[in-house]
C-alpha cells in the first residue's frame, strides 16, 4: 500500500497541530498517523485510496459500523430544528429515560460530551456523598486522561509500579501537580485481597473504588469469578462508592452494560463510545441517593455543549437501533468465530499468540504466559512482535489497533471474519 498522500498531509499538519494529530493515541498509528476521507459499514478508507476492514471502529465507538444511515438522517433531522439551546429538549428527557430503563443503577442521569468528564462527575459525586477524599483504581485501567486518574495506566515494567503487596501509583505524564498522588490509590485487577487492604488500612479516607467491569484498555482481561461481586460487598462494608467506568462495556456487552451482564450494580456508572455511534456524549448515570448531589449543584456538574440536539439524536438513535435489531447476538456470536480463527491459526503457525476477552471486544497478544489476570501479566505481551503483526495487517487492508483491541460491530458479517483470518493466518506464517 501506498501512503503518498497522508505522508504529505501529515507533514503539513505537523506545522498546524501539536504532533500532527487531535489525540495522542493516533500518533501509533502504522506507518504514521493516516489521514482518511471516508467510512462505510466495516471499511474505511484513506486519502491515498486504500479501504481496510476495520476491526479500530474508532477506539470503540462505532458499534453499528461507519456512516449507519439511520444514525445520520436522525442527526440531519435534529440538527435542523438546531444546534444547542442553553436549555431542555425533549429527546434529551426521552434519552434519560431510556438509560433509566435499561441500565440497573440508573434512576438519574447527566450528559456530557466525553468519558473524561463523566469519570470526574462520579469522583466528585462520590466524595460528596462519603465526606472523603481519596479512591482507589486499578493498574492497567483507563478512566480518561484528566490529572487525578492519570495514574498507573501505562508502566515500563512492573517493578516501576512496586510489589503486588503495595502497588506503587505511577504518573502518566508530566505536568500533573503533585497534589494529585495523594488523591489515588492502586491494586492490581482480580485481586480482592489486596483490595481490601487499600480499603481497611484507610477506612476513613478512601470515597470511592473505580474500575472497568472488563479490563478494555490493557488485554480486554475478564473479572474473575466472584471478583465484582467481591468489590461491591467491599465497597458496602467499607462505606465505598462503586462506580463502573462502562465507556467501552456500556450497551456493547448488552443494553443493560456490564452490570447487566455480569448481574453485578454499581452505585454509578459512566458510559459513552457505544452509546452515540461515534457522535460526541456521555453519561454519568447512579444512584438516586448519589445524583441527588448533583441534582442539588452540591457536587458542581456543567457544560455548555451538553446533550445538544445531534448527539442526542445520534444515542437515541443508536439505542432504539441496538435494542430493535438484537445486534448484541450478532456480535458475540462474530467475535467468538473471530476469536476461534485467531487461535487456530496461530497454533498452526507456531505462534503463542494468546486471545482473550468476551466477544464483542476482543484483545491478542504474543506471550508465553498462560493466564492473564492483571495488568503485570499484560505487560509479558511481546509489543515488538504485535507491531510486526499490525503491520502485516495492515499491508493486507486489516486496520488494528496497535495495542491488541478488536472491535466488532453490527455491520461486520462472516465473510469479513473469514477475510481477517485469512489475513491472519498469512501474516502469521511470514513472522
Amino acid at each position: 500500500m501506498k501512503h503518498h498522500r497522508s505522508a504529505e498531509y501529515y507533514h503539513r499538519a505537523r506545522e498546524a497541530l501539536a504532533g500532527g494529530v487531535s489525540s495522542q493515541f493516533r500518533s501509533f498509528e502504522y506507518p504514521h498517523p493516516l489521514f482518511y476521507e471516508s467510512g462505510r459499514g466495516s471499511r474505511i478508507t484513506d486519502v491515498d485510496g486504500n479501504t481496510y476492514l476495520d476491526f479500530t471502529l474508532s477506539q470503540g465507538p462505532l458499534i453499528l459500523g461507519h456512516s449507519h444511515p439511520e444514525v445520520g438522517d436522525a442527526v440531519a433531522q435534529a440538527t435542523s430544528s438546531g444546534q444547542i439551546f442553553a436549555g431542555q429538549h425533549l429527546a434529551e428527557l426521552e434519552l434519560a429515560e431510556t438509560i433509566g430503563r435499561l441500565v440497573p443503577c440508573a434512576d438519574l442521569v447527566r450528559f456530557s460530551l466525553s468519558g473524561s468528564e463523566a469519570v470526574h462527575a462520579a469522583l466528585r459525586a462520590a466524595r460528596v456523598h462519603t465526606g472523603r477524599t481519596r479512591f482507589l483504581k486499578f493498574e492497567g485501567h483507563y478512566h480518561g486522561w484528566f490529572d487525578n486518574v492519570a495514574v498507573s495506566v501505562s508502566a515500563p515494567s512492573a517493578d516501576a509500579l512496586g510489589s503486588r503487596v503495595q502497588p506503587r501509583p505511577l504518573p502518566w505524564t508530566a505536568g500533573r501537580p503533585s497534589s494529585s498522588d495523594a488523591e489515588v490509590v492502586t491494586a492490581c485487577w482480580n485481586d480482592l485481597e489486596g483490595v481490601e487492604r487499600a480499603l481497611a488500612s484507610d477506612p476513613d479516607g478512601i470515597a470511592a473504588v473505580i474500575t472497568e467491569p472488563v479490563m478494555c484498555n490493557s488485554g480486554c482481561i475478564m473479572p474473575s469469578d466472584g471478583f465484582l461481586e467481591g468489590l461491591r460487598s467491599l465497597c458496602d462494608f467499607y462505606g465505598a462508592v462503586l462506580i463502573f467506568d462502562e465507556v467501552i462495556t456500556g450497551f456493547r456487552l448488552g443494553m443493560s452494560g456490564a452490570q447487566g451482564f455480569f448481574g453485578v450494580v454499581p452505585d454509578l456508572a459512566t458510559f459513552g463510545k457505544a452509546m452515540a455511534n461515534g457522535f460526541p456524549i456521555s453519561a454519568l448515570a447512579g444512584k438516586a441517593e448519589l445524583m441527588n448531589h448533583i441534582a442539588r449543584g452540591t457536587a458542581l456538574h456543567a457544560g455548555t455543549m451538553n446533550a445538544g440536539n445531534p448527539t442526542v439524536a445520534a444515542a437515541v438513535a443508536t439505542l432504539k437501533i441496538l435494542e430493535r435489531d438484537r445486534v448484541h447476538e450478532r456480535l458475540f456470536r462474530l467475535g467468538s468465530e473471530l476469536a476461534e480463527g485467531l487461535r487456530r491459526v496461530s497454533a498452526e503457525a507456531g505462534h503463542p499468540l494468546r486471545v482473550e476477552g468476551p466477544g464483542p471486544m476482543i484483545h491478542t497478544g504474543f506471550t508465553d504466559v498462560e493466564q492473564i489476570k492483571d495488568y503485570r501479566d499484560a505487560l509479558s505481551y511481546d509489543g515488538a512482535k504485535f507491531a510486526r503483526f499490525v503491520a502485516g495487517m495492515h499491508r493486507r487492508g486489516i486496520r488494528l489497533i496497535g495495542r491488541g483491541l478488536w472491535y466488532l460491530s453490527a455491520v461486520h458479517t462472516e465473510a469479513d471474519i473469514e477475510e481477517a483470518v485469512t489475513a491472519a493466518a498469512k501474516v502469521l506464517a511470514a513472522i
